[in-house]
């Protein structure tokens, strides 16, 4: 009996030590980013600092984690017309992931060129997302990333990767 004891309690520990240190478990609060994740679902990050455009992250901001895409990384111009497109080194970006583009709360000087050790972020539903338009948020520094958002859990009838 107490064999079996000291087995579950390792195991949960193990369990629990995989699942803070290497793939987070995070719910999704907010509407920032409809339509790829809803308020309430649940999703795995996994931890690194390596993001592409187009990469969906985690990080913390005032104690709270936020959930945004990766729209340029350390050197990157930045520059958003007022109908909304977004330009990263004068290519527009192609964002099939957004469904109603608008400029949103930006006020920073654009074109903005996204500084070092850090990515420019956004968030999918661009008419109420606050993200590294604002200063407020401004560009998310290596060490405030959680990991990246890798596979939805929750509800399972959106259960699988997440892009």
């Amino acid at each position: 009996m107490r064999s079996t004891v000291y087995a579950l309690i390792t195991v949960s520990a193990v369990a629990v030590l995989v699942a803070v240190l290497l793939l987070p478990v995070l719910r999704i609060y907010g509407t920032s980013m409809t339509p790829t994740l809803d308020e309430g679902n649940y999703v795995v990050a996994v931890k690194g600092s390596d993001f592409q455009t187009g990469d969906i992250i985690a990080f913390y901001y005032n104690n709270k984690i936020l959930v945004k895409r990766v729209i340029a990384k350390s050197g990157d111009w930045v520059d958003i017309d007022t109908n909304g497109n977004v330009y990263v080194n004068n290519v527009l970006l192609n964002e099939p992931y957004v469904t109603e583009k608008a400029f949103g709360d930006c006020n920073i000087a654009l074109p903005y060129q996204v500084p070092e050790s850090r990515v420019f972020v956004m968030g999918d539903h661009r008419s109420v997302s606050v993200d590294s338009r604002n200063t407020a948020i401004g560009c998310v520094a290596d060490e405030q990333v959680v990991g990246k958002i890798i596979f939805r859990v929750w509800p399972l009838t959106g259960f699988g990767s997440v892009r």
